[in-house]
């Protein structure tokens, strides 16, 4: 049987009212008294209801984070540093994975609802925004990654079109002009922006759009796969495949080991995002890192300041953008010439802004 704030009370031989304040550190008591209370309350194997606590003080201390899977690293990292930030703060959080899935997606948020969450930082599918709107009117919201186009909530945003841009141009100043892209589905923000990055770098390097070598789809291994072969089944394959979501990643690499193409001698490959496994593979993988970390920063700290009840929705809605970097490793290779000798070190470029307010795109 539970131990009740009753029963520690009657321990301590205080009313029950003492005993919460004591043990909440609200109210008037005195430092001996708080500090036998919790004595107490630790002898005795005392835990505060935390729903009843929301339900009396209107705060779950709980905060949900709504990712679409744990395989992108990226989420892996944001994932560790919201926990972290919200724990330092005495809050939790509550990680949930959506699929990319909007029915699930939308389940989620109603099962967040019913938990009384205190804010909700969403990777979204684009396909909510009315519950998320509407959610929003009592719950402090931040989008993060992507933005909902239905809505005008607070967006954090890495600069993909910058990224994917730094990207391409770096193939094509290697003498590849036929680059290949995986990139994600185009009713999402990154699907968009990443996309039109990789066309912009194109067009200034007066290089023909061919469609032929484009593919979009979902945020999975299987969507690098079923692209990859189609890229290299082409009846002229491209020199080097950029691949701008980091899960199909995976499936582009199972395709190139299957077929025997060696990386970069057959095959130069570039990748968006990065994970640890991509600098210890052989050879280290080139990628355009989105800054995770420094996005899952700025995404706690808007949505700290929308908890805060003076700050939250008096100061309008912005758009937030984090500076995406090249990462030069060893999987992508100068046309014509010999393979690079491999050092093993990398070496990056980046884009000019850092955690930068934009308007919308």
């Amino acid at each position: 049987m539970s131990v009740t704030l009753k029963d520690v009370a009657q321990a301590a031989r205080v009313s029950v009212s003492t005993a919460s304040r004591a043990l909440t550190g609200t109210g008037l008591t005195s430092e001996r008294t708080q500090q036998r209370l919790l004595r107490i309350a630790r002898e005795l194997g005392y835990r505060p209801n935390p729903i009843a606590r929301g339900l009396k003080t209107g705060q779950s201390r709980l905060v949900a984070l709504l990712v679409h899977n744990l395989t992108n690293a990226s989420f892996q990292v944001m994932a560790e540093v919201v926990q972290a930030r919200l724990k330092a703060l005495g809050y939790q959080m509550l990680l949930c994975i959506g699929g990319d899935d909007p029915q699930q997606e939308s389940d989620t948020l109603t099962t967040l609802v019913d938990h009384r969450i205190d804010g909700l930082i969403v990777v979204p599918t684009g396909k909510n925004g009315a519950q998320l709107k509407a959610l929003s009117k009592d719950v402090p919201i931040v989008c993060l990654v992507r933005r909902d186009d239905a809505t005008d909530l607070e967006t954090v945003l890495a600069d993909d079109p910058q990224g994917a841009y730094l990207g391409t141009r770096h193939l094509i100043e290697l003498g590849h002009k036929r680059i290949g892209l995986i990139v994600g589905r185009q009713d999402t923000t990154s699907g968009r922006e990443r996309l039109s990055g990789y066309v912009r770098a194109l067009r200034e390097a007066e290089i023909g759009r061919d469609d032929t070598l484009i593919h979009a789809g979902h945020f999975v291994p299987e969507t690098g796969a079923t692209c990859a072969r189609k890229l290299l089944d082409l009846p002229r394959p491209p020199s080097a495949i950029f691949v701008a979501n980091h899960e199909a990643t995976l499936g582009v690499l199972r395709v190139t080991a299957e077929r025997k193409i060696a990386i970069p001698d057959d095959l130069s490959l570039l990748c968006y995002e990065d994970m640890p496994w991509f600098e210890w593979h052989r050879p280290a993988i080139s990628i355009v890192d989105n800054g995770a970390r420094d996005l899952a920063n700025l995404a706690v700290d808007r949505l700290l300041h929308r908890m805060d009840a003076k700050g939250n929705g008096n100061d309008g809605v912005r758009e937030y953008r984090v500076g995406a970097r090249l990462i030069k490793r060893d999987s992508c290779r100068q046309i014509g010439a010999a393979a690079p000798a491999k050092s093993g070190r990398s070496k990056s470029s980046s884009s000019k802004s850092s955690a930068a307010k934009s308007a919308k795109v």
